[in-house]
């Protein structure tokens, strides 16, 4: 008894042209909110580096004081003369933080004059209940901490870090499932949703790098750079795929 055998069929995946409109409206609104979410917080980051050096704008020096630190001059006396001067009510309070700085920062001192000027022109925005990715200057110690040369804290880059592969790796998981289903070369597929995982990880660890080795400031830069880039790829790829492509296949 000869038993006949059907002709494997090719396997098939899911594609863009087979989900329902419903299933592409939702994922399209996904899509735009975290495009849109991640602009927001390019804009956070570069008001919270920018003016570090003193001068106007977000610059590589800004990035190595951030998380080196400098050796002439502190996080809060760069911001006092820079970027953030306008926020002081009184111009000669400037003089005033600059002289307790280059006096050694005591706690005292601290107390009598600078907690007034900080609490009164600065708290509103750098507390932790506020906003906790800038310095928290509501207290000595946080105060302290940037009122002496050196860049980000060992503490501050975990703290800071743990949170930033939490969250970013859960939005890169969805928008890489969503981009799976374009109708692309399978190898650049699989690039593609590996690049910004291993641009986030390599971005995160310079900056324990960056915090000994100044340069790879640029390595922060150009792997971010990288994330975003990629990430912001797989989103307009998706979109275009999802409403404007058509496979002429059958």
């Amino acid at each position: 008894m000869t038993v006949s055998s059907r002709p494997k069929q090719p396997e098939r995946y899911t594609r863009f042209k087979d989900i329902s409109i419903s299933e592409r409206i939702l994922n399209t609104v996904f899509l735009l909110t975290i495009g849109l979410g991640y602009i927001v917080a390019l804009t956070n980051m570069y008001y919270t580096h920018q003016g570090r050096d003193g001068k106007p704008g977000l610059s590589i020096d800004d990035v190595v004081i951030a998380y080196h630190g400098s050796d002439t001059q502190t996080r809060l006396g760069s911001a006092i003369q820079g970027v953030m001067q306008p926020n002081l009510k009184y111009k000669s309070d400037t003089d005033v933080i600059l002289r307790w700085i280059h006096n050694g920062a005591d706690e005292p001192e601290y107390v009598d004059t600078i907690a007034p000027i900080l609490n009164r022109d600065c708290i509103l925005c750098h507390s932790p209940s506020v906003n906790p990715s800038l310095p928290d200057l509501s207290n000595y110690a946080g105060a302290a901490q940037v009122a002496h040369s050196g860049g980000a804290t060992l503490s501050a880059l975990i703290r800071v870090s743990h949170i930033h592969l939490f969250g970013i790796a859960f939005i890169l998981f969805f928008i890489g499932k969503i981009f799976l289903l374009c109708d692309i070369n399978v190898i650049i597929k699989r690039v593609a949703v590996v690049i910004p995982f291993a641009a986030m990880l390599l971005d995160v660890l310079s900056w324990f790098i960056t915090k000994s080795i100044p340069s790879f400031a640029y390595v922060v830069v150009v792997s971010g750079a990288l994330m975003g880039i990629s990430m912001g790829l797989q989103i307009m790829i998706s979109i275009y795929q999802m409403w404007f492509y058509s496979n002429k296949q059958p």
